[in-house]
Protein backbone atom coordinates (compact mmCIF):
# COMPACT_ATOMS: atom_id res chain seq x y z
CA UNK A 1 0.00 0.00 0.00
CA UNK A 2 1.14 3.02 -1.02
CA UNK A 3 1.89 5.79 1.51
CA UNK A 4 0.07 8.84 1.24
CA UNK A 5 1.04 11.19 4.59
CA UNK A 6 2.24 14.15 2.95
CA UNK A 7 6.69 14.44 2.96
CA UNK A 8 7.23 17.47 6.05
CA UNK A 9 10.39 19.75 5.39
CA UNK A 10 11.90 19.62 8.66
CA UNK A 11 13.68 22.76 10.36
CA UNK A 12 17.02 22.85 9.84
CA UNK A 13 17.83 22.97 13.74
CA UNK A 14 16.08 20.21 14.29
CA UNK A 15 17.90 18.03 12.16
CA UNK A 16 21.20 19.50 14.03
CA UNK A 17 19.05 18.37 17.20
CA UNK A 18 19.33 15.19 16.04
CA UNK A 19 22.43 15.02 15.19
CA UNK A 20 24.26 16.50 18.29
CA UNK A 21 21.79 14.10 20.44
CA UNK A 22 23.48 11.33 18.33
CA UNK A 23 26.64 12.64 19.13
CA UNK A 24 25.85 12.52 23.36
CA UNK A 25 23.95 9.16 22.92
CA UNK A 26 26.23 7.50 21.07
CA UNK A 27 29.42 8.53 23.61
CA UNK A 28 30.76 10.97 21.26
CA UNK A 29 30.64 13.70 24.00
CA UNK A 30 30.45 12.36 27.40
CA UNK A 31 29.06 14.07 31.01
CA UNK A 32 31.07 16.79 31.68
CA UNK A 33 32.72 17.26 27.95
CA UNK A 34 32.50 20.82 26.45
CA UNK A 35 30.70 21.41 23.42
CA UNK A 36 32.24 21.85 20.09
CA UNK A 37 31.71 25.91 19.58
CA UNK A 38 28.93 27.41 17.62
CA UNK A 39 31.81 28.20 14.95
CA UNK A 40 32.71 24.43 14.98
CA UNK A 41 28.98 23.24 14.46
CA UNK A 42 28.24 25.79 11.93
CA UNK A 43 31.16 24.52 9.91
CA UNK A 44 30.66 20.92 10.41
CA UNK A 45 26.46 20.77 9.46
CA UNK A 46 26.89 23.90 7.16
CA UNK A 47 24.05 25.57 9.07
CA UNK A 48 23.74 29.51 10.03
CA UNK A 49 24.15 30.35 13.85
CA UNK A 50 20.39 30.71 14.45
CA UNK A 51 20.12 26.61 13.35
CA UNK A 52 22.72 25.84 16.44
CA UNK A 53 21.74 28.06 18.65
CA UNK A 54 17.84 26.58 18.67
CA UNK A 55 19.13 23.67 18.67
CA UNK A 56 21.25 23.99 21.64
CA UNK A 57 18.85 25.82 23.34
CA UNK A 58 16.52 22.45 22.91
CA UNK A 59 19.25 19.99 24.67
CA UNK A 60 18.94 22.33 27.45
CA UNK A 61 15.79 22.10 28.14
CA UNK A 62 16.11 18.30 27.63
CA UNK A 63 18.48 18.82 30.28
CA UNK A 64 21.02 17.53 28.00
CA UNK A 65 23.69 20.30 28.08
CA UNK A 66 24.12 22.85 30.58
CA UNK A 67 24.52 26.74 29.23
CA UNK A 68 26.22 29.63 30.97
CA UNK A 69 27.56 32.95 29.86
CA UNK A 70 30.80 33.56 27.60
CA UNK A 71 31.60 29.62 28.64
CA UNK A 72 31.34 26.99 26.40
CA UNK A 73 28.15 24.43 26.67
CA UNK A 74 28.73 21.24 28.88
CA UNK A 75 27.43 17.78 28.47
CA UNK A 76 25.35 16.80 31.78
CA UNK A 77 24.98 13.80 33.57
CA UNK A 78 21.59 11.92 32.97
CA UNK A 79 20.20 10.89 36.25
CA UNK A 80 16.67 10.14 37.18
CA UNK A 81 16.75 13.80 39.39
CA UNK A 82 17.62 15.62 36.50
CA UNK A 83 14.65 13.73 33.92
CA UNK A 84 11.78 14.19 36.03
CA UNK A 85 13.27 17.58 36.54
CA UNK A 86 12.29 18.48 33.16
CA UNK A 87 8.43 18.30 33.92
CA UNK A 88 8.59 20.45 36.91
CA UNK A 89 7.60 23.61 35.56
CA UNK A 90 4.48 21.86 33.28
CA UNK A 91 3.27 20.03 36.66
CA UNK A 92 3.24 23.35 38.63
CA UNK A 93 1.22 24.72 36.20
CA UNK A 94 -1.30 21.34 35.31
CA UNK A 95 -1.81 21.88 39.30
CA UNK A 96 -2.20 25.93 39.35
CA UNK A 97 -5.14 25.41 36.68
CA UNK A 98 -7.37 22.65 38.27
CA UNK A 99 -8.02 21.69 41.67
CA UNK A 100 -8.98 18.03 40.75
CA UNK A 101 -4.97 17.90 39.67
CA UNK A 102 -3.94 18.41 43.22
CA UNK A 103 -6.56 15.89 44.25
CA UNK A 104 -5.46 13.27 42.02
CA UNK A 105 -1.38 14.13 42.96
CA UNK A 106 -2.39 13.46 46.92
CA UNK A 107 -3.89 10.35 45.76
CA UNK A 108 -1.10 9.48 43.94
CA UNK A 109 1.34 10.74 46.67
CA UNK A 110 -0.37 8.17 49.52
CA UNK A 111 -0.33 5.57 46.37
CA UNK A 112 3.38 6.27 46.41
CA UNK A 113 4.23 6.27 49.80
CA UNK A 114 2.54 3.23 51.26
CA UNK A 115 5.01 1.16 48.66
CA UNK A 116 8.09 3.22 50.18
CA UNK A 117 7.40 2.61 53.84
CA UNK A 118 6.63 -1.26 52.66
CA UNK A 119 10.43 -0.96 51.34
CA UNK A 120 11.55 0.50 54.05
CA UNK A 121 10.36 -1.98 56.74
CA UNK A 122 11.91 -4.56 54.79
CA UNK A 123 15.01 -3.12 54.09
CA UNK A 124 16.06 -0.76 56.72
CA UNK A 125 19.51 -1.34 58.34
CA UNK A 126 20.39 0.08 61.76
CA UNK A 127 22.23 3.11 60.44
CA UNK A 128 18.59 4.06 57.93
CA UNK A 129 16.64 3.90 61.16
CA UNK A 130 19.42 6.40 62.77
CA UNK A 131 18.97 8.56 59.73
CA UNK A 132 15.24 8.58 60.13
CA UNK A 133 15.59 9.44 63.29
CA UNK A 134 17.94 12.41 63.25
CA UNK A 135 15.24 14.09 60.50
CA UNK A 136 12.92 13.82 63.35
CA UNK A 137 15.05 15.35 65.77
CA UNK A 138 15.08 18.25 63.44
CA UNK A 139 11.64 18.60 62.84
CA UNK A 140 11.02 18.52 66.15
CA UNK A 141 13.48 21.07 66.64
CA UNK A 142 12.04 23.22 63.91
CA UNK A 143 8.96 23.42 65.99
CA UNK A 144 7.64 27.48 65.64
CA UNK A 145 9.35 27.69 62.48
CA UNK A 146 6.91 26.84 59.87
CA UNK A 147 9.42 26.92 56.31
CA UNK A 148 12.30 24.87 58.67
CA UNK A 149 8.83 22.08 59.74
CA UNK A 150 7.91 21.78 56.43
CA UNK A 151 11.56 21.41 55.29
CA UNK A 152 12.34 18.86 57.84
CA UNK A 153 9.07 16.71 57.16
CA UNK A 154 9.66 16.80 53.42
CA UNK A 155 13.57 15.47 54.66
CA UNK A 156 11.78 12.19 56.24
CA UNK A 157 9.62 11.05 53.80
CA UNK A 158 12.48 11.47 51.07
CA UNK A 159 14.88 9.81 53.50
CA UNK A 160 12.14 6.62 53.59
CA UNK A 161 12.29 6.87 50.12
CA UNK A 162 16.52 6.14 49.61
CA UNK A 163 16.11 2.95 52.28
CA UNK A 164 14.72 1.44 48.64
CA UNK A 165 18.60 2.28 46.74
CA UNK A 166 15.76 2.75 43.87
CA UNK A 167 17.44 6.32 42.54
CA UNK A 168 13.90 6.81 40.30
CA UNK A 169 11.84 6.49 43.56
CA UNK A 170 13.68 9.11 45.39
CA UNK A 171 13.59 11.42 42.29
CA UNK A 172 9.68 10.41 42.46
CA UNK A 173 9.37 11.49 45.92
CA UNK A 174 11.25 14.69 45.71
CA UNK A 175 9.54 15.66 42.88
CA UNK A 176 6.04 14.82 44.79
CA UNK A 177 6.93 16.90 47.16
CA UNK A 178 8.17 19.67 45.94
CA UNK A 179 4.66 20.36 43.69
CA UNK A 180 2.47 19.64 47.18
CA UNK A 181 5.09 22.18 48.89
CA UNK A 182 3.27 24.82 46.50
CA UNK A 183 -0.06 24.23 48.30
CA UNK A 184 1.24 23.54 52.00
CA UNK A 185 -1.01 25.90 54.09
CA UNK A 186 1.22 27.11 56.40
CA UNK A 187 -1.53 28.65 58.99
CA UNK A 188 -2.53 24.93 59.85
CA UNK A 189 0.84 24.64 61.43
CA UNK A 190 -0.04 26.80 64.21
CA UNK A 191 -3.40 24.44 65.20
CA UNK A 192 -1.80 22.13 67.35
CA UNK A 193 -1.23 19.95 64.38
CA UNK A 194 2.40 20.08 64.24
CA UNK A 195 2.68 17.86 67.59
CA UNK A 196 0.35 15.18 65.88
CA UNK A 197 2.80 15.00 62.97
CA UNK A 198 5.49 14.38 64.99
CA UNK A 199 4.29 11.41 66.83
CA UNK A 200 2.55 10.11 63.33
CA UNK A 201 5.99 10.38 62.02
CA UNK A 202 7.97 8.49 65.50
CA UNK A 203 5.26 5.83 64.73
CA UNK A 204 6.12 5.44 61.29
CA UNK A 205 9.74 5.01 62.13
CA UNK A 206 9.26 2.87 65.02
CA UNK A 207 7.09 0.01 62.50
CA UNK A 208 10.40 0.27 60.04
CA UNK A 209 12.71 -0.11 63.06
CA UNK A 210 10.17 -3.29 63.95
CA UNK A 211 10.77 -4.36 60.23
CA UNK A 212 6.47 -4.53 60.51
CA UNK A 213 5.59 -3.80 56.87
CA UNK A 214 1.94 -4.07 57.31
CA UNK A 215 1.99 -1.73 60.63
CA UNK A 216 4.35 0.63 58.90
CA UNK A 217 1.79 1.46 55.83
CA UNK A 218 -1.32 1.73 57.88
CA UNK A 219 0.51 4.15 59.70
CA UNK A 220 1.80 5.78 56.74
CA UNK A 221 -1.89 6.01 55.07
CA UNK A 222 -3.43 7.60 58.40
CA UNK A 223 -0.70 9.96 58.97
CA UNK A 224 -1.37 10.90 54.74
CA UNK A 225 -4.65 10.65 54.56
CA UNK A 226 -5.35 13.28 57.92
CA UNK A 227 -2.55 15.64 56.72
CA UNK A 228 -4.00 15.79 53.03
CA UNK A 229 -6.04 18.88 54.22
CA UNK A 230 -3.07 20.79 55.10
CA UNK A 231 -2.54 21.33 51.45
CA UNK A 232 -4.90 23.48 49.55
CA UNK A 233 -5.37 25.36 46.19
CA UNK A 234 -5.51 28.97 46.43
CA UNK A 235 -8.43 30.72 45.86
CA UNK A 236 -6.79 32.88 43.24
CA UNK A 237 -5.27 30.49 40.96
Amino acid sequence: MIDSQPIVRRKLSDEVLDRLKRLITGGDLRPGDEMPSERELMERFQVGRPAIREAMQALSGMGLVAISHGERAKVLQLSAKSIIKQVDVTAKMMLASSKDSLEDLKSARIFFERGMVREAAEKASEEDIKGLRACLDLQRASLGDAKAFINADMQLHTRIAEISGNPIYVAVSEALLGWLAEYHTEMLIWTGKENITLSEHEEIIECIARHDADAAEDAMIRHLERSRALYVQNSST
